[in-house]
This record gives C-alpha cells, sequence and structure tokens, in this order.
C-alpha cells in the first residue's frame, strides 16, 4: 500500500495510542525485532520531545537569543521544575494548535429558567434544597446537540485518505483545574445518565484528579470536551481542541443582562459561550447551527431535554 504508516511495524493497539499521543509513528524508532514499534517506544518519543526539543531554525534562533540575554541579567529570578502534568501535556497542545485549524464562534446562551430550576430543586424527604452544578445541565445539553450534529462527536484518524470515524457512544471530557495542572476525563456514556447521576459523577472524576487517583485510560476516548471558567471568571475565550476530538466548548462565568422581550427591556441571566472547532470537519454554517441547539437545549427547552 501507498500509505507510509503502514510500512512501520505496530500494533493496532499501539497505533491508537500514539494517534491518542497526537505522534506520526512514522517518525519513532522502533526497538523491537525488525523495528516493531511497541508502546514504551512511544513513551520514550514523547518524552524525549519533552526534555530535547526539535532543533529547528526558529528554535535555535530562540536559543541564541536566551544565551545572548539570560533573565537574571535584568534582576533577580527563580527557576521552578514544570509540573509533570504540564509537561506531560505540553506536546499534545503543541501537536492540537499547530495541527488543527482552529475556529472559535462566540454565543451567549439565556439560562434564566434553567437557573431559577437549579436553584429550587430539594430532597422530597428533607425539603432541603439539593446543590447540582450547572455543568451537569450543560453535559446534558450538549449530548443532546451531539446526537443532533454527530460531525462533532467524530475524529480524523486517516486525513490523507479521507477518512473520518463517527462515535457512537457519548463520552463528555471535562477540564478538571488541579494543583498538579490541568486534567481532562471523561463522563462516560452520559446520554444514559440523568442529572443527579451526572452531578455525582463531575464530583467523583475531580476528586480523583486533585487526589492523584484517576487512571490514565479516562483521559481518552471522548467525544468532546467542555472546559469552564464559571467559578473563576471571564466571559470569552479560545479554548484548544483535544486531540483527536474535533470540538472543544469553552464556558464562561454567567451574569445579568437587559433583553429586549416582547416590546420590553427583562433583566435574564446569560452564559458565554465559546465553541472551537476543527474547520477540517466543519464549517461555520455548522458551528453556527450547532451553538443554536446548543443554547435552545440549555435554555428554553432545557425541561423538556431533562427527561431525554
Amino acid at each position: 500500500m501507498s500509505d507510509q504508516s503502514n510500512k512501520i511495524s505496530a500494533s493496532p493497539k499501539v497505533r491508537k495510542f500514539a494517534r491518542d499521543l497526537g505522534v506520526d509513528i512514522n517518525n519513532v524508532k522502533g526497538t523491537e525485532r525488525s523495528g516493531r514499534v511497541v508502546e514504551k517506544d512511544l513513551k520514550d518519543f514523547v518524552s524525549s520531545r519533552i526534555n530535547h526539543p526539535q532543533n529547528n531554525s526558529e528554535r535555535q534562533k530562540e536559543k541564541i537569543i536566551k544565551r545572548e540575554y539570560q533573565h537574571s541579567d535584568f534582576g533577580e529570578v527563580e527557576i521552578k521544575d514544570i509540573p509533570r502534568v504540564k509537561k506531560i501535556a505540553a506536546p499534545h497542545l503543541v501537536n492540537s494548535w499547530t495541527n488543527i485549524p482552529h475556529v472559535t464562534n462566540h454565543d451567549e446562551a439565556d439560562i434564566t429558567e434553567m437557573e431559577e430550576f437549579r436553584s429550587s430543586i430539594k430532597d422530597n424527604y428533607t425539603g432541603e434544597r439539593i446543590k447540582i452544578t450547572p455543568l451537569a445541565f450543560i453535559i446534558k445539553a450538549l449530548v443532546l446537540s451531539l446526537k443532533k450534529f454527530p460531525s462533532f462527536n467524530s475524529s480524523i484518524d486517516d486525513i490523507e485518505n479521507g477518512k473520518i470515524t463517527f462515535k457512537k457512544y457519548f463520552h463528555v471530557g471535562i477540564a478538571v483545574d488541579t494543583q498538579h495542572g490541568l486534567m481532562v476525563p471523561k463522563i462516560r456514556d452520559a446520554n444514559q445518565k440523568d442529572i443527579n447521576q451526572i452531578s455525582e459523577e463531575l464530583k467523583k472524576v475531580s476528586d480523583d484528579c486533585r487526589n492523584l487517583k484517576i487512571d490514565k485510560k479516562e483521559f481518552f476516548g471522548g467525544s468532546m470536551t467542555i472546559t469552564s471558567l464559571g467559578g473563576i471568571g471571564g466571559s470569552f475565550f479560545t479554548p484548544i481542541i483535544n486531540f483527536p476530538e474535533v470540538a472543544i466548548l469553552g464556558v464562561g462565568r454567567s451574569y445579568k443582562k437587559q433583553v429586549f422581550i416582547d416590546g420590553k427591556f427583562v433583566p435574564r441571566t446569560m452564559l458565554p459561550l465559546s465553541l472551537s472547532y476543527d474547520h477540517r470537519i466543519i464549517d461555520g454554517a455548522e458551528a453556527a447551527k450547532f451553538n443554536n441547539e446548543l443554547k435552545d437545549n440549555i435554555g428554553s427547552n432545557f425541561a423538556y431535554n431533562l427527561s431525554k
């Protein structure tokens, strides 16, 4: 066959692992018999790229500048090790930003009814309020949107041969901010879980990440990722797509806004949305339609969608 990757000896499992890491397996030297590439070779390859970056002309130029003027030449400095999780994530981010043509669609969702409903949820027996994170509702809404727009639940694994993988599962990635760095575990089969189950699972995977008890397999095999700044602040931004996914949803902090409805201005609670997508498979019109569907699922249709 003409595909160069077929000349490299490696198992399907190892090839998939290479795609998940964003590594071109043709650049990896196999250590097994006949140059066969195994999982350890991929890990060593990624590790070497982190600790010994490629010396292309631009990086050589940067090194020359750094050698000519050190930070310490201008005042007191402190040098620390980059956190391990961030070092591991670095090549993934570089691969995504370099190889995926990102486009970001910014919009706002009216979540007034959703927030009123969320604040009214009470235990049937004790009457106490049940606290459910808004992210649980957003995950539910996102799954419904993915069902209607399957291109967003896909991966381009073989762009040269024009092949795209459409996923029949709905595993939503959640960006978790920890003291070790950003981690993205998955809420598996989110389409089969209700709001309470999703909310409880969000707490569990977040705690597992912060306590480093999460299995590394939980960082792979996602449909689409949500990254939220709601608990920190900020509105719109450009989130980087989590390869090999083709889209990511950025969520800002909700705020009050006067909206003109039925001939008068009324206060509404608005949620900033930033949808980054891979322009190789998703065009602007489809992204705008996806955002409109997502806004409806979060907003005016949310109560109906809870039963789905």
